[in-house]
This record gives structure tokens, C-alpha cells and sequence, in this order.
């Protein structure tokens, strides 16, 4: 994928749901991975010539397994003139010793996103940016069908109400494979997951599944997301432009 298909992407899904207004600071949380640092090129690169004022700060979540190495992380942000903030916490320690978890992602994205949002409060943030794109919107979907029972799903824009913050995430209408392609062709320093639990989980059981149905049934996975977009999905804002 070019970059220029990234910002077109990224600024549809903006202007869609209205995700960014006037004189906002927003936080990037960077893992480290692909979809992090893609999405820390995209609003770097439309902050130019986006017709609303925003500033960046990027995060980055410690978790305490001591193989994590940010220093590529540290120089991408630096070419690109973003702050680089790393939050240093023991996640990995009260999920994989102390706890014990068997099912440890919940927990673990739980503790990340309070240490990620309450580093960009105080940062004097109000909006912060997740790199969720539209594969990991219909697996969530999917997630949820298969063990809650019911049709939900995170929604592109979300009030915190708890932390005062706006959860915006500006990848939503680009699939994997797009930021997979982008990676590759900008060769971008991702970082390797520290997780001992990486590729046994939940949600790579049915990542695996939605492919399998998808090879069966060439084009559900789009079929899936327009569902989602047109479904009256609590929490969903009614989006400001048409997705065909």
C-alpha cells in the first residue's frame, strides 16, 4: 500500500466520524507493531495539510518483560519530530506470575489502555488515537457473537468519561493485509511481541476462523464490516459521510 492510500483512507474515516476537531492534542499508543507505527505515519504526514489544527505525543506501554526495545521506536519518533513518551509498568509480571492468568489478554490490554490513558492525561491530551483497523473490528465482532452472546463491537469514536479523554481510531476502514502491504514497502521498524501468549489466543482462534469462512465465502469479511457500520450498534455514532 502507498502512503497515499493511507492518508486517503485515514482521512475518510476522520471526516466520517467527525474524530478530530480544532486544537486537539492526541496520543498515539505505539506497541511497536505495524499498526501502531502506521498509524503514527498517518497523522504525522495529514497534520500537514489536515483543515484542523492537532498536535501529537506518541506512547509507549513498558510492560515489564525486559526484552522490550524501544530504541527503534525512539528513532522513528524522533525523524518525525514526535515526543516519545515510555510508561514503565510490571503488567507482564502481575498477569504471568502473580496472577497466574489463563485467559491473560483482558486483564492485560485492560491494564495497558489505564496506563496509556493516564499518561495522556496527564500530557494534557483529551484525545487519544488506537490503531485498530478494520480486521480487528470484525474479529472483535466475531468475539463477542461467539463468547458473550450478542452483536457488538468497540465503536470508531469513544467518550471516556471516567478519564475525560475521546478514544478515536483513525485505521478503521483499512484492512490488515493494506498495513501489511505498508509495512513491507516502508520497511517500518516493528518491533516483535514480547507476550508469552502471542498467536494462543481467543482472538488468533478466530482470526483464523474469519479466514477460513472468508476463503469458503469470498468477500464475507467486507460483508461482515458493512454490517457492523450499518447495524445500530450501541455506542456507534451515525457516520457524517457514505461508506460506498
Amino acid at each position: 500500500m502507498k502512503i497515499q492510500k493511507l492518508y486517503s483512507y485515514t482521512r475518510r474515516a476522520l471526516e466520517t466520524y467527525d474524530m478530530i476537531k480544532d486544537n486537539d492534542k492526541i496520543a498515539i499508543g505505539v506497541s511497536g507493531g505495524k499498526d501502531s507505527l502506521t498509524l503514527l505515519y498517518a497523522l504525522h504526514g495529514l497534520k500537514k495539510f489536515y483543515p484542523k489544527a492537532f498536535d501529537l505525543v506518541a506512547i509507549s506501554v513498558d510492560l515489564g518483560f525486559d526484552i522490550q526495545n524501544f530504541d527503534k521506536i525512539q528513532e522513528l519518533c524522533d525523524s518525525l519530530d514526535i515526543e516519545l513518551h515510555i510508561v514503565k509498568t510490571e503488567i507482564g509480571d502481575v498477569i504471568f506470575n502473580e496472577r497466574k492468568e489463563t485467559n491473560p489478554c483482558s486483564l492485560c490490554a485492560k491494564m495497558r489502555k489505564g496506563a496509556l490513558n493516564e499518561k495522556a492525561k496527564e500530557l494534557g491530551c483529551n484525545k487519544i488515537a488506537y490503531a485498530h483497523h478494520k480486521d480487528d473490528i470484525i474479529e472483535t465482532m466475531m468475539l463477542s457473537l461467539i463468547y458473550e452472546g450478542r452483536f457488538h463491537c468497540f465503536s470508531p469514536v469513544t467518550y471516556l468519561d471516567r478519564m475525560d479523554l475521546t478514544v478515536i481510531r483513525p485505521l478503521m476502514l483499512l484492512s490488515e493485509s493494506d498495513i501489511v502491504g505498508f509495512q513491507n514497502k516502508y520497511e517500518l521498524p516493528v518491533a516483535k511481541n514480547p507476550c508469552p501468549a502471542d498467536g494462543h489466543t481467543r482472538r488468533e482462534y478466530v482470526k483464523n476462523l474469519i479466514r477460513q469462512i472468508n476463503i469458503d465465502n469470498p468477500g464475507v469479511k467486507e460483508r461482515f464490516f458493512t454490517a457492523i457500520v450499518t447495524g445500530n450498534i450501541k455506542g456507534w455514532p451515525q457516520p457524517l459521510l457514505p461508506f460506498k
